[in-house]
């Protein structure tokens, strides 16, 4: 019987959009059922509800209880890892978050993993991205593997619809949890602007942008859009931005149905990070850039004069 597990991403109040994708990547495997198992605190009741009301899902697991209120990988690895022995596949998203606790889970169970899947072929043949994305890998799990872990790339699937009805049940497991890993604190930017990895529009910019303080062009027409803010590693580098809004391939991998590349050259690592992509627009003063070969619309000028423009026209 093939019985797919996916671990729920979250906040402890809001599911995140990579749980979703990560279901459709566990329905293309046509498992029997696929699971979502929801680790949280007492209180994680409503991140249950949301993963139940997904599409394709056969049963919610909550795993509540204190040690699980942050998202410490090993805390909910030995937990997954006794899980694991019900299903045939376990996955979680390809994120910071997936990809920090699922090479545990593999590890405690002695698996290979399957990371950043983008394609499922057949219940044991994935394809998945190497050489910054120009390549891509088949691989096929060995014979005499009880359990395929990995993890799902977001960018590579569409998120599993609402307006499912499954059932939601509690349960414990046995694991021994580890004493020498705790949650401190979490420090990120506090933005208003959109999650740039569950952001439908992304503005970026460059280190053509040329400082922290011309960033304001950029982050001016993403709150226009309505869209998420992102940038290029050379601008992250030059201490521009910070680095949680760096886009590519060692950054966030992102798939917007828009996106404006702003200053960006285009280098091969920050492409790998938008490949999927629906739209790609480039603003750049250098017409030979080599983002304007991937760009589906370019315009060549200065980008201080054309985003006010371009703002100015949106009304």
């Amino acid at each position: 019987m093939t019985k797919v597990l996916i671990i729920a991403e979250h906040d402890g109040e809001k599911l995140n959009s990579s749980t979703a994708k990560a279901l459709t990547c566990g329905l293309d495997i046509g498992a029997d059922a696929v699971e979502i198992a929801v680790f949280g605190a007492e209180g994680s009741h409503g991140v249950a509800d949301q993963a139940a009301n997904l599409v394709g899902v056969s049963r919610v697991l909550l795993l509540a209880r204190a040690e699980n209120s942050k998202p410490v990988s090993a805390v909910l690895a030995p937990q997954i890892a006794e899980l694991a022995g019900d299903y045939s596949h376990v996955l979680a998203p390809s994120t910071t978050f997936g990809k920090d606790l699922m090479p545990r889970v593999a590890a405690l169970l002695d698996l290979p993993s399957v990371t950043d899947v983008m394609k499922v072929i057949s219940a044991d043949t994935f394809e998945r991205p190497i050489y910054a994305g120009n390549a891509i890998d088949t691989v096929k799990l060995p014979d005499g593997i009880s359990t395929m872990i990995g993890t799902a790339r977001p960018a590579s699937f569409k998120a599993a619809a609402e307006g499912g009805s499954a059932s939601v049940e509690a349960v414990e497991t046995n694991a021994t949890l580890p004493s020498h890993s705790r949650y401190v604190e979490l420090r990120q930017q506090v933005s208003d602007r959109p999650d740039l990895q569950s952001a439908a529009k992304v503005v970026s910019g460059g280190r053509g942008v040329g400082s922290s303080e011309n960033f304001a062009v950029i982050f001016s027409l993403a709150d226009k859009l309505g869209a998420g803010a992102g940038a290029s590693r050379a601008a992250v580098d030059a201490g521009f931005v910070p680095n949680d809004m760096q886009v590519g391939q060692t950054g966030k991998v992102i798939a917007p149905d828009l996106y404006i590349a702003c200053g960006i050259s285009g280098a091969i690592q920050h492409l790998a990070g938008i490949k999927d992509a629906g739209t790609i627009v480039a603003i750049n003063s250098d017409a030979d850039a080599p983002i304007f070969e991937v760009a589906d619309l370019g315009m060549v000028g200065d980008l201080f004069e054309l985003l006010p423009a371009l703002e100015k026209a949106l009304g």
